[in-house]
């Protein structure tokens, strides 16, 4: 079975991020970009299935400008055995996305599509839902457990009441939560194979997609600095903060 994992290239979660001076974007200059954390957990979950014979093949991709071979190499390293780059350097929005993989799983042919449930720069949580319904495929999203066997997946989720366990239909796509798995590093030898492993690079014009934006960014802002604390003598005093000046009750 192959399993398409796609992979994001965003600003390092450890990295405090600015907004540029004049509103219009994120300001990365400088900055340390990596794999998207969610799409780190479902290259971990792709190669596990890989480990227990359920998964014949695991194909890495990633859309955006050449930088992202560096996020795709991490991949490889970690377990992944071939990867594409859709290079572009138009700002991608999700649907864009979710049709350039529609064209790849289209040429490809997986039977599984695993990605993060969402990216943590934009927090859209659209991709893999997209995805699914330009594929018409069956869909398991925030899984924090999956299993496969007969043709079947069964996917454990998380929702807000707990946790649901439900049975979906190969071929299908399936969106990573936090507490699938934790990834492994990379070693250092496998960075090094991972050199020599293919890195196949497309363009959106020769998978036949039309990237170009629909939305448009009017501005960015940070938010509001949190004021410091205050002390009040008693319960009288904080209802009436509570009331005239926070004006919560």
């Amino acid at each position: 079975m192959k399993v398409l994992v796609p992979v994001k290239r965003v600003v390092d979660a450890n990295v405090r991020v600015r907004v540029k001076a004049d509103g219009s974007a994120v300001d990365i200059a400088n900055v340390k970009l990596s794999m998207n954390p969610f799409d780190e957990i479902s290259v971990e979950e792709a190669v596990r299935l890989k480990e227990a014979g359920v998964v014949s093949e695991v194909i890495a991709v990633s859309c955006g400008v050449q930088a992202c071979q560096e996020t795709l190499r991490t991949a490889l390293a970690t377990g992944a055995d071939r990867a594409i780059l859709v290079d572009t350097d138009v700002e991608l929005q999700p649907l864009a996305v979710a049709k350039l993989l529609k064209a790849l799983v289209d040429k490809e042919q997986p039977q599984l599509v695993l990605l993060g449930k969402q990216a943590i720069d934009d927090d859209s949580n659209q991709v893999g839902q997209m995805l699914a319904a330009l594929l018409g495929w069956p869909q398991a999203t925030f899984a924090s457990k999956v299993a496969i066997e007969a043709g079947k997946a069964t996917v454990t989720r998380e929702i807000d009441g707990g946790l649901e366990t439900i049975e979906v239909d190969l071929p299908a796509v399936i969106t990573a939560d936090l507490r699938l798995n934790t990834p492994r590093y990379a070693t250092l030898p496998n960075i090094m194979k991972a050199k020599k492993k293919p890195l196949d690079v497309v363009t959106p014009d020769a998978l036949g997609v039309d990237v170009k934006p629909r939305l448009t960014t009017l501005g960015l802002a940070e938010p509001a600095k949190r004021e410091a604390g205050i002390r009040v003598a008693d319960a009288a005093e904080l209802i009436d903060k509570l009331h005239n000046v926070a004006h919560v009750i």
